[in-house]
């Protein structure tokens, strides 16, 4: 990788996504990148099964257990983030990652080392698996409501239960995560109120809600045991919208993530803040990209998720 002669560029910003990317056959393209197998390789060794051979033959069920996903994701965006360092000396000013993508984008900043971080996801997901009984759990896109409407209908659906805004993805598309009864009432109630479309996502997970509690004391518990670094490019985080130096910091951080709201709106917002102009979007997948400039339609997004537009990305910057 070109380390010696790296630099950064004030006005880059990179991002990497989380669960809901994922598919049979992503990276296929890859395959005879030697530096995409060999980081796949890493990741298979930390985890005891052939993860290339996951996400390309599946079967997607398999792929959808989020103990799976969540490695699968984070090595597709590490290989990835290598294969730039690779081809070019460009480094963003800051980086971000939705929902699982913030620890990818601690491994790619130096603060988390890679297969600990493999490790760590597939424990994560373990643990979100356990904290709420498969089927017991929902969550939910908002596409045509404000946020303060989606916050509304999803107190007054509850009804004794749970069901909150989790990601707030961008201005007018809402995530409610929490019980599955209440979030089907939530989004009944959200067509009622006016919105566009109100969908029910194909997730056992009710993600980033406070059904999530349970799992976040226990990934705090691993997490003590993690070792982390200060970031060599700062990361900004889902549940306060900061970068952090301190290890302990980054802890809570995460910790604190799973059963808080992706504040992913002013994450964007943030970075544009600080003179990011132009995000690319690191891993399977365009949804960052798209949502970045459903935020500022003056920000330039690009996804990079194979080598010809890791190739276009790096012209569009010369």
């Amino acid at each position: 990788m070109n380390e010696t002669t790296a630099f950064s560029r004030s006005n880059l910003a990179f991002v990497f996504p989380g669960q809901g990317s994922q598919s049979v056959g992503m990276m296929s393209a890859m395959q005879d990148e030697t530096l995409i197998r060999d980081t796949f390789r890493e990741a298979s060794d930390a985890l005891g099964f052939d993860l290339w051979a996951l996400i390309q033959d599946g079967p997607e069920s398999e792929l959808g257990q989020t103990h799976n996903t969540q490695p699968a994701m984070l090595t597709a965006g590490v290989a990835l983030w290598r294969l730039w360092c690779q081809r070019s000396p460009i480094r963003p000013a800051i980086m971000a990652g939705h929902s699982l993508g913030e620890y990818t984008a601690l491994v790619c900043a130096d603060a988390l080392k890679f297969d600990a971080a493999v490790r760590l996801v597939a424990e994560r997901g373990r643990l979100m698996q356990e904290a709420v009984a498969e089927g017991e759990g929902a969550m939910a896109a908002i596409l045509g409501l404000d946020d303060e409407q989606v916050g509304s209908v999803c107190s007054v659906a509850a009804a004794g239960q749970v069901v909150a805004p989790v990601n707030f993805n961008s201005p007018g598309q809402v995530v409610i995560a929490g019980h599955r009864a209440a979030v089907e009432r939530a989004a009944e109630a959200a067509k009622e109120a006016g919105a566009k479309r109100a969908l029910m996502l194909p997730v056992s997970v009710p993600s980033h809600c406070s059904l999530m509690e349970p799992a976040a004391i226990a990934l705090g518990n691993t997490l003590a045991q993690v070792t982390l670094k200060t970031p060599s490019i700062p990361v900004l985080h889902n549940y306060d919208v900061q970068t952090h130096s301190d290890p302990n910091g980054i802890r809570e951080a995460l910790t604190r993530q799973l059963h808080r709201p992706v504040r992913w709106v002013e994450s964007v917002q943030a970075m544009v803040g600080r003179g990011a102009d132009t995000l690319i979007e690191c891993g399977p997948g365009k949804v960052l990209a798209g949502l970045a400039k459903r935020i500022d339609r003056k920000l330039k997004a690009v996804a990079v998720v194979d080598s010809a537009t890791l190739d276009s990305a790096l012209e569009g910057l010369q």
